[in-house]
C-alpha cells in the first residue's frame, strides 16, 4: 500500500496564533500544489514547561489546538506526539527516519525559531540543509507582528490572564476559546436567577482568564447561542465552594446541554467579579449584561 504523502507544518501550536497561522496557510499551499495532505505537527505538552521546569499555563488543550487547525487553516491531519519521546530522538533521526520515513513528509514548515531533537540542536538552518539532502522541500517562516509586536503565545497569554480578549482576538485572529464537556452545577442559573445555564471545568493546565464577566457565544452540535460567561467563584453565592468554574448563561435558548461538549469563545470583558448585596440584584446584573451581549453581537446577528 502507497504511503501517504504529508506536507507538515512543525511546532506546538499554543493559542494556534496568527504566527502559527503563517505556517499553516503555506502547508495548505504547498499540500495542494503536490496533492498531499495538509498535517501538523504537535507535543501533548509544552516543550517550555518541560524544560524549564516552570509551571507555564496553555492557552488551549490539545482538543482546542486540533479544533482551532481545522477550523481557521483547513489542516487536514494534526499528528499529536510525545515530547518525552521526541526530546530524546536525534535531530536527524526525527528529520529522516520520523517525518521522512514513518510520517512520508515530502515537505515541512517551520518557525524560524523553531528547535527540536535530543538537546534542541535541531534548527532551521539543519532542517533545510537536512530536507535539502533527503530531497525534501522545506520552508522556514519568519516572525509576524502586530502594532510592532511580535506575535507570540507568550504575549497573549498576558492579555487573556488580564481578561483583555479583544486584543488576544487581534494577536490571536480568532477568539479565545474553551472547549469541554457540561456538567451538573447546583442549577442556580435556572431556578433562583432565571437563566438556563452551562457550566465547564478549566482543563487541568490550562490558563484561568481574569475573573469577571464575557460577552461570548457557546458552541454545540454545529450551532452557536450568544452567552453571558462568568469565570471566578461565584461570591455572591452562600455555598461556593472557592473553585474557578466557567459559567455560561445562554441568551435565547431553552434546552438541555448536560454531559454534551460545547466550546465557549470569549469575545469582550464585561466587568470584573465582585459581590452582590442579593441575588436579585445579581440577577439584575446579568440581565444588564445580557443586554450588553446582544448588543455586541448585533451586527453579527443581523447578518444571520
Amino acid at each position: 500500500m502507497e504511503q501517504q504523502r504529508r506536507v507538515i507544518a512543525l511546532g506546538f501550536f499554543d493559542g494556534v496564533h496568527r504566527g502559527h497561522g503563517a505556517l499553516l496557510r503555506t502547508v495548505a499551499r504547498r499540500a495542494e500544489a503536490l496533492g498531499a495532505t495538509a498535517a501538523a505537527f504537535t507535543f501533548d505538552r509544552s516543550p517550555t514547561a518541560v524544560i524549564t521546569g516552570q509551571n507555564i499555563p496553555l492557552l488551549s488543550s490539545v482538543e482546542d489546538r486540533v479544533g482551532l487547525m481545522r477550523r481557521y487553516y483547513g489542516t487536514q491531519e494534526v499528528i499529536v506526539a510525545s515530547f518525552d519521546a521526541m526530546q530524546r530522538m536525534d535531530w536527524e533521526d526525527f528529520v529522516s527516519h520520523y517525518l521522512a520515513q514513518e510520517l512520508g513528509a515530502v515537505h515541512v514548515v517551520a518557525g524560524h525559531d523553531f528547535h527540536f531533537g535530543y538537546m534542541g540542536r535541531g534548527n532551521p538552518e539543519r532542517l533545510k540543509e537536512k530536507c535539502a539532502q533527503l530531497g525534501l522541500g522545506c520552508d522556514i517562516i519568519d516572525k509576524v507582528e502586530q502594532d510592532g509586536i511580535t506575535i507570540s503565545s507568550t504575549y497573549i497569554r498576558t492579555l487573556v490572564a488580564q481578561g483583555e480578549m479583544a486584543r488576544a482576538e487581534e494577536f490571536l485572529g480568532h477568539p479565545h476559546a474553551l472547549t469541554g464537556r457540561v456538567s451538573h452545577g447546583k442549577q442556580i442559573g435556572s431556578s433562583a436567577l432565571g437563566f438556563p445555564t452551562v457550566n465547564l471545568g478549566i482543563p487541568p493546565g490550562v490558563i484561568v482568564p481574569a475573573r469577571g464577566v464575557y460577552a461570548t457565544r457557546v458552541w454545540f452540535d454545529g450551532d452557536s447561542r450568544p452567552a453571558v460567561t462568568n469565570v471566578g467563584v461565584r461570591p455572591t453565592i452562600q455555598d461556593n465552594d472557592g473553585r474557578i468554574t466557567v459559567e455560561a448563561f445562554l441568551l435565547d435558548f431553552d434546552g438541555d446541554l448536560y454531559g454534551r461538549k460545547i466550546r465557549v469563545d470569549f469575545h469582550a470583558f464585561l466587568r470584573g467579579e465582585r459581590k452582590f448585596p442579593s441575588m436579585e440584584a445579581l440577577s439584575e446584573e446579568i440581565r444588564h449584561n445580557a443586554q450588553q451581549t446582544w448588543e455586541y453581537f448585533q451586527p453579527a446577528l443581523q447578518g444571520e
